[in-house]
């Protein structure tokens, strides 16, 4: 891939694959755009962030990162590549220096709902199945929300421990997007993080899988991130 126009890359969080990733990926290459999925492991934070910059290896040029939830927090992390020239947020986290997915969950608003997260089996997390539509992806027909309850992907805990060094959003150009209906992310900890960040910030009615099921939505916010920096 080569280009000045920055490349897109796009990277999953937690109990997904980049699979899910499908929608905004046909938009954004339908307005010619180069994209790249990270199947990153969600072992660690800085096995998700060697993903990462494998994918960036392969392309020649800038790239702008896109994380969803947790791919948030390795956008942060990975953002500081010389190579990554702006940040957009799915509905993620945004940590702060020190920060992890463990710190920035431990607090929760009053009355916010409480991902339904088992038990780790064997230093691995998993949702509930039965309550995985409501909580992850409300929006989302029941069949498409059982195949995504079935076939998760194991998310570390270790993943969820590791903090960031350096936030990458405090010298690079960010965007996030607001799902408004969030149940795994509370909407008012999405727009806290998103301001200080000092992003772009779009607001959306969706849940938590808001890149499935709105992906022109997501499309049309990366679009924006890449034209305003090419």
């Amino acid at each position: 891939m080569s280009s000045t126009r920055p490349a897109v890359v796009l990277i999953h969080g937690g109990f997904v694959d980049g699979s899910g990733w499908r929608g905004v990926y046909d938009r954004l290459r339908a307005q010619g755009h180069r994209v790249a999925v990270v199947q990153n492991p969600t072992v660690s934070l800085d096995g998700d962030v060697t993903a990462v910059k494998q994918v960036l290896d392969a392309i020649d040029g800038p790239a702008v990162l896109v994380g969803h939830s947790y791919g948030g927090v390795v956008v942060t992390e990975t953002g500081t590549d010389e190579r990554v020239v702006g940040l957009v947020y799915i509905a993620a986290f945004a940590p702060d220096k020190g920060e992890s997915v463990n710190t920035l969950i431990a607090d929760p608003p009053p009355g916010a709902p409480v991902p339904p997260i088992l038990p780790p089996r064997d230093g691995y997390l998993y949702l509930d199945r039965d309550k995985f539509h409501e909580s992850f992806a409300g929006d989302l027909p029941a069949d498409e929300a059982a195949f995504m309850a079935d076939s998760q992907v194991p998310w570390g805990v270790n993943a969820l421990a590791g903090s960031v060094t350096e936030p990458a959003w405090r010298a690079k150009q960010s965007w996030y997007l607001v799902a408004a209906d969030d149940r795994m992310i509370p909407p008012p900890a999405q727009r806290q993080m998103a301001e200080r960040a000092g992003a772009t910030v779009r607001e959306v009615s969706g849940s938590h899988s808001v890149y499935v099921s709105q992906p022109q939505a997501v499309a049309d916010l990366i679009h924006t991130a890449v034209e305003s920096l090419a």
